[in-house]
């Protein structure tokens, strides 16, 4: 017994002073002045009703509002701003940010100084940046509900979520509607953004030179673009959805070395997938549904890997100009197209017969758009007719030797459906 107590004095010596609890009352400047007497690890409670100040977190400590406290930074500059390490600020209201880009005036910024922050489950309303990362390493930001502004044109108002040379970020589990992007990030590594909703906005997910990441689980529903990767190698953007989507589900715009596995993008009035010079990249297993284009191939993408993709119902299912043939299938197993009329003599579930979804007529009509006045003159109909009957005629282009007879939905597919 003896023993035991001098171990327990020894552990209660080595470890720091117990935290203590505060409830902050509600008046202008409350949060500001308890925050002056609080020590490292204490949590301040917030009082139901809205504080009229600007709050700076520079020590580790705990900011609760319990759900019906509100921070209103009054329309100048960021509401809450976190520069301290291991600080938390959980189910607070904020709104009233500042309106300059220059300073990113923000719901919730966090500096380059604020190590692993944890911004848990606000609701930041009508500010001209939701939350900024601009540098914090380890950030978790989690289950918050983001609304933008919605009084300036879009290309003028600021990000739901910002990330700026973050390494280690997570964002996960948040609502994100109007505002500019619903998460930008720049000059960022080893980030994960994850199971968030995105909806009336220019881009859900708008990605720069932002390697070794992942976008996997996301919603994306009536934004003008779901997912863009640009300038950025080794990324998964996986089992994602794009719903609705104004131009394209997905866009990848010089980026390599990718994974694009069991996505499912319905009804984008444009492109499901629009690709320039995109190279080396993984396209698995994602269901391209009643696009304009299915996918589009241009400037010089190559030795991308294609299979176990479904095209149903597209208008045009790839558009892709070549001299020379590319196989889209792997180790005996392509893709199913919806407008393939295949037979499977053994039942093995591969057509028995190559499919080439584009013609010469379709180069033809891409390059020339006149031409679509000519598309029912027997001329058309007879050149279309002579490659279907000797394919050795057609120019070159996607050839998939081993097409699927049935499709097979991602398991994402229906998520979102019942988003308001």
């Amino acid at each position: 017994m003896k023993k035991w107590f001098q171990i327990s004095l020894v552990c209660l010596g080595a470890s720091p002073a117990l935290a203590a609890d505060w409830d902050v009352p509600v008046y202008d400047g409350a949060i500001s002045e308890y925050l002056a007497q609080a020590e490292d690890g204490d949590v301040l409670r917030l009082g139901a009703g809205t504080y009229r100040e600007n709050v700076v977190l520079e020590r580790p400590v705990t900011l609760d509002g319990q759900g019906h406290a509100t921070i209103d930074a009054q329309e100048h500059g960021s509401v809450i701003t976190v520069t301290g390490e291991g600080i938390t600020v959980k189910n607070v209201t904020v709104i009233g940010s500042g309106s300059d880009h220059e300073t990113i005036d923000s719901g919730i910024q966090l500096t380059k100084t604020a190590v692993a922050p944890q911004i848990l489950n606000n609701v930041v309303l009508g500010n001209l940046y939701g939350i900024d990362i601009h540098g914090a390493p380890d950030a978790l930001v989690s289950g918050n509900r983001i609304e933008g502004r919605q009084d300036r044109l879009v290309n003028r108002r600021g990000n739901g979520i910002y990330v700026w040379n973050s390494p280690g970020a997570i964002v996960e589990y948040n609502d994100v509607r109007w505002g500019r992007d619903g998460i930008f990030v720049n000059s960022s590594r080893q980030n994960i953004f994850r199971n968030n909703l995105f909806r009336d906005l220019r881009f859900a997910v708008h990605y720069m030179y932002a390697d070794h990441s992942e976008v996997t689980g996301n919603v994306s529903i009536g934004n003008d673009l779901g997912y863009a990767v640009m300038f950025t190698s080794n990324v998964k953007v996986k089992d994602n959805v794009s719903i609705d989507d104004r131009e394209h589900g997905i866009m990848f715009n010089y980026a390599n070395r990718s994974e694009i596995t069991g996505n499912y993008v319905r009804s984008a009035k444009e492109k499901c997938v629009f690709l320039y010079n995109a190279n080396r990249n993984l396209f698995a297993d994602n269901w391209f549904e009643d696009c304009g284009i299915g996918i589009h191939f241009s400037a010089g993408s190559q030795d991308n890997s294609i299979y176990g993709n479904s095209f149903v119902g597209n208008r045009t299912q790839v558009k892709f100009v070549s001299t020379k043939w590319h196989e889209w299938s792997e180790n005996g197993r392509g893709n199913y197209w919806s407008d393939n009329a295949a037979y499977d003599v053994n039942g093995d579930g591969i057509a028995n017969m190559p499919y080439r979804p584009n013609d010469s007529m379709d180069h033809v009509l891409w390059s020339q758009p006149a031409a679509k006045l000519l598309l029912g003159s027997p001329a058309v109909q007879l050149v279309r007719w002579s490659q279907s009957a000797f394919p050795a005629l057609l120019p070159g282009g996607v050839i998939d030797s081993f097409p699927l007879m049935t499709p097979v939905k991602p398991s994402v597919a229906g998520k979102g459906e019942n988003a308001g």
